[in-house]
C-alpha cells in the first residue's frame, strides 16, 4: 500500500539525512489504521565527535547500542524518565549518527491521535509538537528502539514533499553540550504551526 524510503536514504550523514527528512511523512500503523504524519522539524546527530549525542566519544551503552546499527532503524529512548523520543539511525554500521524527530503534523486520524494524547487543548497543533508527544500520540515507546524501518509494517517513513523554507537553528535542551550547542543542526520547515519552538 505504501512504499517505505529505501535504504539508500538512510546511508547518508545524519545532517543530510536530516534535512531530506522534512516534508517526508511519517507513518504508524494502529489497530489496521494508518496514521500519516508529515515531519517538520529534526535535529541531527552526528556521532562520536558530537558532544550532544549519546554516542559522544564512542560511548556503547546497553541504551547507545542502537545508533552502531547500519542505517534505516528506529533508536527511541526515554528522556525525564517518562516521555520516549524517535530518532532515525543514519549513515553506515559503526558510525553512530542520529535524527531526532521532534515534530510531526497529523494528516489524518485526528481523533485516534487524541485517544493516545489525552489533552484538554483544543490547539490541533499541541498534539505532535515535541518529540515526547509525537510519540505518545502515535503511541511510540521503547518497543521500536532497533525497529527496522525498511520492512516493518508498524512504523515506517514514505516520500512526501515540501514547498516551504527550511530554516536552520541551534538545537534545543542540549546547553551541556559545550561548543556542539551552538552548531546548527536544528532544521524545520518554516511558518509551520507544528514546530516546536521557531
Amino acid at each position: 500500500m505504501y512504499k517505505p524510503l529505501d535504504k539508500s536514504f538512510y546511508m547518508q550523514d545524519g545532517i543530510t539525512v536530516s534535512k531530506s527528512l522534512l516534508g517526508k511523512i511519517l507513518v504508524r500503523k494502529i489497530n489496521n489504521k494508518y496514521i500519516l504524519c508529515k515531519i517538520v522539524e529534526t535535529e541531527a546527530y552526528m556521532g562520536p565527535e558530537d558532544k550532544a549525542s549519546h554516542a559522544y566519544n564512542n560511548k556503547r551503552t546497553k541504551r547507545t547500542e542502537t545508533m552502531f546499527k547500519e542505517g534505516g532503524c528506529s533508536y527511541v529512548y526515554l528522556i525525564y524518565g517518562m516521555y520516549n523520543c524517535l530518532n532515525i539511525v543514519v549513515n553506515k554500521k559503526d558510525i553512530p549518527q542520529a535524527v531526532l524527530i521532534r515534530a510531526v503534523e497529523p494528516l489524518n486520524y485526528l481523533n485516534t491521535i487524541k485517544t493516545f494524547r489525552k489533552i484538554k487543548s483544543k490547539r490541533i497543533y499541541d498534539l505532535t509538537n515535541g518529540p515526547g508527544k509525537l510519540c505518545k500520540a502515535l503511541n511510540i515507546d521503547k518497543t521500536f528502539d532497533g525497529y527496522d524501518l525498511i520492512k516493518g509494517k508498524e512504523l515506517f517513513i514514505i516520500d512526501g514533499s515540501i514547498s516551504n523554507k527550511i530554516k536552520e537553528s541551534k538545537r534545543i535542551n542540549i546547553d551541556y553540550a559545550e561548543e556542539y550547542k551552538n552548531k546548527l543542526w536544528r532544521f524545520y520547515i518554516e511558518e509551520n504551526k507544528f514546530v516546536s519552538k521557531k
